[in-house]
């Protein structure tokens, strides 16, 4: 069985790390962790138990003297040398998809714009085409449940308050509806 100095240089983890008293097994789990699998996840993947997995966990909690599975799994995924782990975080990406790369602009920069169109107010700006972009024709008025284009409620406050209404003027009018069929019923019986 080899050392720890052996699997902390082998895997490249500085051995002054506290990193590098954790297992094979415990860095395995901790890295999955930080990719956002769960135990039932992480057990699968490597054939072990839900139960083994939480083991692990516990044990590099302790070594690492950190309460938090995610904290633990940051330190890890920090202490590898650059490459080593097999997930990169999410970057933000513009949401416009330009169709012609601007001139002056270099191959592959970045842009810094971090607000969505659709969160600004500027629902589909003419001329660009955006991953929130409906595909179809589609109503003007945003829905009040939740949709694919529309994961979570952004509508304002305004939006809010005329849906209120209308869902309040259709159940008024289904209302009138069904009450004169009704009334015509009883007419078509007693006549």
């Amino acid at each position: 069985m080899p050392s720890r100095e052996a699997n902390s240089a082998a895997t490249g983890i500085d051995p002054a790390s506290p990193v590098a008293r954790l297992s094979d097994g415990q860095i395995e789990c901790l890295l999955l962790v930080d990719q956002h699998h769960n135990s039932k996840e992480i057990a699968a993947r490597l054939g072990i138990s839900p139960h083994t997995v939480d083991q692990r966990i516990r044990g590099a909690l302790e070594k690492l003297g950190v309460e938090r599975r995610g904290e633990a799994a940051r330190l890890v995924v920090a202490a590898l040398p650059l490459g080593e782990a097999a997930y990169q975080r999410l970057i933000h990406q513009s949401p416009y998809i330009d169709r012609i790369p601007p001139t002056g602009q270099q191959e592959g920069t970045v842009r810094t714009s971090i607000r969505h169109a659709d969160r600004a107010g500027e629902v589909n700006p003419p001329g660009h085409l955006t991953e929130q972009s409906p595909v179809g024709i589609g109503s003007p008025l945003q829905l009040p449940f939740a949709t694919r284009s529309h994961p979570s409620n952004e509508m304002s406050v305004g939006l809010r308050l005329l849906w209120i209404v209308l869902i309040a003027m259709g159940a008024t009018f289904s209302a009138g509806m069904y009450l004169a069929g009704l009334e015509s019923l009883s007419r078509m019986i007693s006549g």
